[in-house]
């Protein structure tokens, strides 16, 4: 073997190499960004829920001050109890954001009774609970709006060509944006 054949293939060599790791460099690049997105989704899910979670606790406190007042109105504290269940029994996201839209409903209805009740109105327990339930729907906007943030960041992420790769090595798919139902996004009616 001549030296300049040698060198040429010392050259090859170093030229595989180097794609070798340039490409493995990048195919771990890849992976790590998918698994930091999703980590990230189910953190910021984990922030709803916790906030869930806080308004859940809050409700029988509220049902128990509103019931003296509003014992025939049943259907609701049905309703509230059963979504309440249904959330706690819940064990995916899709699951958790169905029964926490069905207790926004039901809440929106409780809510609503102050009006035909003005005793209830200037009961105090009802107003701090009121207080606190209406902080808690604050941090729950704010913590739903983070979520589907970072859901868009994985999900249009996953739509690129090299993000499917990735996430297809990693084993992620595209997670479940907590959207309001249509029902939902009208505005309560108030009859007196």
């Amino acid at each position: 073997m001549s030296k300049g054949f040698l060198k040429t293939a010392l050259v090859v060599l170093a030229v595989i190499v180097l794609a070798g790791v340039l490409l493995a460099g990048t195919v771990i690049s890849g992976y790590n960004r998918v698994v930091r997105m999703d980590e990230n989704v189910k953190n910021k899910w984990a922030q709803v829920d916790n906030q869930l979670k806080r308004r859940y606790d809050l409700i029988p406190n509220l049902v128990e001050t509103v019931k003296g007042y509003a014992a025939h109105e049943k259907g609701i504290f049905e309703d509230i109890a059963q979504a309440r269940t249904k959330y706690f029994q819940s064990t995916t996201v899709k699951d958790k954001i169905q029964s926490a839209n069905q207790m926004e409903g039901a809440l929106s209805r409780l809510l609503l009774l102050r009006e035909a009740y003005p005793q209830l109105k200037a009961n105090e327990n009802f107003l701090k609970l009121q207080d606190s339930l209406e902080g808690t729907e604050n941090r729950i906007a704010v913590e739903r709006k983070r979520y589907n943030d970072a859901v868009l960041e994985l999900n249009s992420y996953i739509r690129t060509f090299w993000g499917r790769l990735f996430a297809s090595i990693a084993g992620v798919g595209q997670a479940e944006y907590y959207q309001v139902p249509e029902t939902e996004k009208e505005a309560p009616k108030v009859k007196f």
